[in-house]
């Protein structure tokens, strides 16, 4: 088979030169054979250029998602920055007065919020203990949208309260134009102002808010941080209807839009390109836009304009009953009373239209002209929009029976006029400590102190924190009347009715409470009574 491994180890020991030249010629013949072969692949490319492949060609531009550009084409010049100047006092060196509501703390300071910039003229006046400053100019930005082309512009009430002087910059412009406020209305946190410019300008179009529905896509537009005109935000609405968030009178519309310090005032608008809402306020923790924001929706603005343009103010109905809206609609008393649905009234007016119509503090409203009442809205927007004088129907319940009466409607500002005086809670002795409230006899003496002269019950002398009765919200001064419908007028009555509540059972306290002007009102605190080690 030829030469073994082994010999040719040997051969090639004895005949190194001869074996050197051999593996020479080896590796030359190799290194030829690869130029040879590297030569052929590379000129294999050239012959390429000859193919029938089509070049390529750089399409026409497709727009997509054209709809949003579309909005804000029509929408954006119609959206305005605000800036307001107000005339302040100093108090002692380096000390303002506080401007009251002149801009809603959002997050982060951005251009305007400068009442805190100029350190170094802080620290001279305090070192050198310099005199009273005289008058200051402080100065806050906010957003609008004009919505009559004749120069007429909605924003927020906070973005224009208390200012000496507004100016407005349309959109695009740098020249301000001096605006006159029309009207304000602080319990919708609305305004509307007008500026003079010769011509007509963009107006945007108001939508219809009951139409829109959580999911729906919405673009917020306004001038963040005062500086970012024209600024375009996309979200989503998070939410409709979203109370307990700012006054009675405001339900809104929530948004992951991002709004910002300086958007307040601006348009919130639906894919059709109407404003559906007012931009208002956000919650943050500091740091600006959070991903909730609110917006006052724009059937709720129409109705404030309109009145504004026409006489500056707002007039709101009212037949003079108030309620708490968690304890008037809560199920537990609305059963015990009686009422499949409705809201419990905690004080009548003296004098006001419900009491002229016989209502009392205890009654459950049911219905108004027919519609069934489930919210502390639904008894209170029917009211507050019809026409003073006009009557409204009231279904009630009273004592667990159906009635009905009529009430004329008045001026919300006359039949609640701005009264003093606080809750007047008094300390009496020690007594029984169930559910850790402590009660005791209400005496002529105890009663006059409480402001309950002729009234009797039992009087809350202390409420044990974290107990049962703190959390359906006893105070001291409380007058309890009933335990489940069972008149209460002593300790003993106390007593025993409380011993027959059992461990997972409602209960029903009926309440009087001390309110302003030295009015009482009537309170239902309910709740469901709680295992003994609960208490």
């Amino acid at each position: 088979m030829g030469m073994q491994l082994s010999e040719f180890a040997a051969w090639a020991r004895n005949r190194k030169v001869l074996a050197s030249l051999l593996v020479t010629v080896t590796l030359a013949i190799g290194i030829v054979i690869g130029t040879v072969a590297s030569g052929r692949v590379g000129a294999s490319h050239p012959a390429a250029a000859g193919t029938d492949a089509t070049p390529l060609v750089i399409p026409d531009p497709v727009q997509l998602s054209s709809a949003f550009a579309s909005i804000v084409t029509r929408v954006q010049p119609a959206v305005v920055n605000i800036s307001t100047t107000q005339v302040i006092e100093r108090r002692g060196p380096g000390k303002a007065v506080p401007r009251g509501r002149g801009q809603v703390p959002q997050g982060p300071q951005g251009p305007g919020d400068d009442q805190d910039q100029q350190p170094f003229q802080d620290f001279f006046n305090r070192f050198f203990d310099f005199p009273d400053q005289g008058p200051t100019a402080e100065r806050s930005l906010g957003s609008g949208v004009i919505v009559d082309k004749k120069g007429y512009i909605l924003t927020n009430n906070h973005v224009v309260d208390q200012a000496t002087k507004v100016q407005v910059t349309l959109n695009g412009e740098q020249t301000p134009y001096t605006a006159k406020v029309i009207g304000t209305d602080e319990e919708t946190d609305l305004a509307v102002i007008k500026i003079e410019v010769g011509h007509e300008l963009p107006a945007a179009k108001l939508g219809n808010s009951d139409a829109v529905q959580v999911g729906d896509w919405a673009l917020a537009i306004g001038n963040p941080f005062g500086f970012l005109q024209g600024s375009v935000t996309a979200g989503i609405i998070s939410a409709k209807d979203r109370g307990n968030v700012g006054q009675q009178f405001q339900r809104f519309l929530q948004t992951d839009a991002a709004i910002n310090p300086g958007n307040s005032g601006g348009p919130l608008v639906n894919m059709s390109g109407q404003v559906i809402g007012i931009n208002t306020a956000i919650i943050t923790g500091g740091h600006g836009n959070e991903g909730v924001g609110f917006a006052l929706p724009s059937n709720t603005a129409i109705g404030v304009y309109n009145q504004l343009i026409a006489s500056g103010k707002v007039t709101r109905g009212s037949i003079g009953v108030s309620f708490q809206e968690d304890l008037g609609t809560n199920p537990i008393t609305l059963k015990e009373l009686g009422a499949p649905y409705g809201v419990v009234i905690m004080n009548v007016e003296p004098g006001g239209p419900a009491e002229k119509a016989g209502l009392k503090s205890g009654d459950v409203i049911t219905t108004v002209n027919g519609t069934p009442i489930k919210t502390g809205n639904d008894l209170v927007n029917p009211i507050a929009a019809a026409p003073l004088g006009s009557k409204v129907k009231l279904n009630y319940v009273r004592d667990r029976a159906q009635k009905e009466t009529t009430a004329v409607v008045e001026d919300r500002t006359h039949v609640f006029p701005k009264q003093a005086g606080r809750l007047n809670n008094q300390q009496g002795e020690t007594g029984p400590a169930e559910f850790g409230l402590r009660v005791d006899s209400l005496t002529p003496e105890r009663a006059a102190r409480v402001g309950m002269e002729g009234q009797r019950g039992v009087v809350v002398t202390d409420v044990d924190p974290a107990s049962f009765a703190d959390d359906l919200g006893f105070t001291r001064g409380d007058v309890i009347t009933e335990i489940n419908r069972e008149p209460i007028t002593s300790v003993d009555d106390y007593k025993k009715s409380v011993a027959k509540l059992k461990p997972g059972t409602n209960v029903v306290f009926k309440v009087l409470r001390r309110g302003d002007a030295d009015r009482t009102f009537t309170v239902f605190l309910p709740g469901v009574v709680p295992a003994e080690n609960q208490q």
